[in-house]
């Protein structure tokens, strides 16, 4: 059984800062890519921020230059750093990770449960 666990979202003022953390535990193989979505009320899911198992890194337009998706492979967990926040920022976010239960299971998504992140003054 493979859980993730979001962590640190809340309320801030716009301009303030969050760290958002997600741990993936269980029966793990591999963990190749993991990544954060975010889904505001009537708005579809989108994808955040996405980090390869090498590292290499995709952030939404919207996103660029404010926040940081970072790994720690040790721990099996992906961090959002969100910077200088804005109103528009305000969403549930959620992490995904693909990976493999066993040397031979295939690759698959897992979510998490979601962290409410509010921006406002």
């Amino acid at each position: 059984q493979v859980q993730l666990v979001e962590s640190g979202g809340g309320l801030v003022q716009p301009g303030g800062s969050l760290r958002l953390s997600c741990a993936a535990s269980g029966s793990i193989f591999s963990i190749y890519a993991m990544g954060w979505y975010r889904q505001a009320p009537g708005k579809q899911r989108e994808l955040v921020a996405h980090i390869a198992s090498g590292s290499d890194t995709t952030y939404a337009d919207s996103v660029k230059g404010r926040f940081t998706i970072s790994r720690d492979n040790a721990k099996n967990t992906v961090y959002l750093r969100m910077n200088s926040l804005k109103p528009e920022d305000t969403a549930v976010y959620y992490c995904n990770a693909a990976l493999q239960v066993h040397t031979t299971s295939p690759l698959t998504i897992y979510w998490g449960q979601g962290t409410q992140v509010t921006v406002s003054s």
